[in-house]
């Protein structure tokens, strides 16, 4: 088995020694490794959702209620994501890294045995609140054990179980609770944990990062804790609080502003802040992480709109409704290490903007889409998002990390996770919210062209003849009528997908052309 050559020599004067890229079969061995650690913990904010139904009657709670299983998770998680560069700095990559995956596989455990609502919602807080570290300190070690002419092989491996786990997510997490015990959707990441730190504390604690005693920016911490909590919930519970027609939206709204306002000024002041936000000088990281959380919110905001729209109006199960998706997973996961491969050699502009084009030309099949469309109709333009899917994770990581030196990599990956996920959180609660005023808009306008109108009356006297009354037709035509406006409703969203990933292309363009390894200083430009 190969090993990794020793550290190269620090330059005088200039940042700390990185040690040599690994190779051989530790290489792969540590890369998946990374990649599964990075998997366990997107594929947790994803897997409970479908599941919600069953715990709720599992454990004798409403289904409004258990939505706080989601809920603690994503607002614990939000506020640990962007403390990752301190964490880091004052432990160490590898340190931080297995620690926080090593807490995470045990509050996957106590999750799973959780006995009632409050004891999982705290584990859930626990388990998101200790998982922030874990994607961007992979993607941090990924790119740091790969040498650096193969720097888009480390980002493509990220990247790919970036796409798959979000999209595993449902399907897995619907068959095991048509088929098994909820807890298993939280018990099944201990075995793989447990592996996961095994082989990466082994091979990789020779390789810590410089450590210093970096003071703890308390009141900028606070300011954190602060907005960011109140932002999730507001944007969690908002919706079925009826959003602004609620005092407490308004009031976590307000909180949420003007925390943020304030810890803005507090850390661009700080002189030693708890996030690094002098990263955003920088054009690329700046332009190129607006780009990608664009895009990663519309991207997640189909994600969750057709499964959405399937089991609600098409009758699709949970695990039906996963298993649309998935081949758009697939193909992903097959067409990402060519997308890897290129990248070293197409300016990641002409990926990206594939990306974007692949993207619209999904969303706009989709728009077309009927009440009659089958399983084969909803896949197809979903194998055409895969395409989309293989180039933009790491196009956008390309531009977004260009020139950030290695030292500053832990700071970076957990500031744009974090932008993300933001992002993400945003385009949940604006899809579902958006679906459900434009199906009303659309109701409305049918009920008026429809009427007691001539339509109206042929379909009543043909229902009356199949033996209806006229109460029970109606209702038949009232139903009919939900399921075309709720197809409207989904069909524009679409379309305005289609027309959003288009715009962004404009965006992708004002970046400069990536180094050939991303590697340099961070310079405003």
């Amino acid at each position: 088995m190969a090993s990794a050559a020793a550290p190269v020599a620090a330059r005088p004067g200039g940042p700390p020694a990185q040690p040599a890229p690994l190779s051989g079969a530790r290489l792969g061995l540590v890369a998946f490794a990374l990649a599964l650690g990075t998997f366990m913990m997107v594929l947790d904010t994803t897997i409970a959702n479908v599941s919600l139904p069953t715990i709720a009657g599992n454990l004798g709670v409403s289904s409004d209620n258990s939505t706080w299983i989601v809920t603690a998770f994503a607002v614990a998680n939000g506020i640990s994501v962007p403390l990752t560069g301190w964490l880091m700095r004052r432990f160490g990559v590898v340190r931080t890294f297995c620690t926080s995956l090593a807490l995470f596989t045990l509050a996957s455990f106590l999750c799973g045995i959780a006995w009632s609502l409050p004891s999982l919602i705290i584990f859930r807080v626990l388990q998101g609140a200790v998982s922030g570290p874990m994607m961007p300190g992979s993607q941090a070690l990924l790119i740091s054990v790969f040498p650096p002419e193969k720097r888009a092989t480390a980002l493509g491996i990220w990247s790919m179980t970036t796409l798959v786990a979000p999209i595993m997510g449902p399907i897995l997490g619907g068959y095991i609770s048509d088929n098994y015990h909820w807890s298993w959707i939280f018990l099944i990441n201990v075995p793989f944990g447990i592996f996961t730190i095994a082989i990466c504390w082994s091979n990789l604690k020779d390789r810590e990062t410089p450590t210093a005693k970096v003071p703890i920016d308390t009141i900028g911490l606070a300011l954190l804790v602060l907005w960011v909590g109140c932002l999730q919930v507001m944007l969690d519970l908002g919706k079925n609080a009826d959003w602004f027609n609620d005092p407490m939206i308004v009031v976590l709204t307000v909180i949420a502003g003007v925390g943020f306002v304030a810890w803005l000024i507090w850390e661009l002041t700080d002189a030693n802040p708890i996030v690094d936000l002098s990263l955003f000088a920088s054009r690329n990281f700046a332009i190129g992480n607006i780009a990608f959380c664009l895009g990663y919110a519309v991207f997640f905001a189909n994600i969750l709109l057709l499964p959405l729209w399937l089991q609600t109006q098409l009758g699709y199960t949970a695990t039906w409704a996963g298993l649309v998706a998935a081949p758009s997973g697939v193909v992903a996961v097959l067409l990402t290490p060519l997308s890897a491969r290129l990248s070293g050699k197409i300016d990641a502009r002409i990926l990206a903007s594939i990306a974007f084009v692949a993207f619209a030309i999904s969303y706009w099949l989709r728009s077309g889409y009927t009440t009659y469309a089958g399983f084969w109709d909803f896949v197809f333009p979903l194998l055409v998002q895969g395409v989309a899917m293989s180039t933009f994770f790491l196009s956008m990581l390309t531009i977004s990390l260009d020139r950030i030196p290695p030292e500053r990599l832990p700071s970076a990956t957990g500031l744009s996770n974090f932008t993300r996920i933001v992002a993400g959180a945003f385009a949940a609660s604006m899809i579902t919210t958006a679906w459900d005023r434009r199906e009303a808009l659309h109701q409305g306008r049918l009920s008026e062209a429809i009427g007691n109108n001539v339509p109206y009356q042929m379909a009543s006297e043909g229902l009356a003849n199949l033996g209806l009354n006229a109460t029970q037709a109606a209702a038949v035509i009232t139903r009919q009528m939900v399921g075309q406006a709720y197809l409207l409703a989904s069909t524009d969203l679409f379309r305005l997908s289609a027309y959003l990933s288009g715009a962004l292309l404009i965006i992708v363009w004002l970046c400069r052309r990536p180094s050939a390894h991303g590697a340099g200083p961070v310079a405003a430009d």
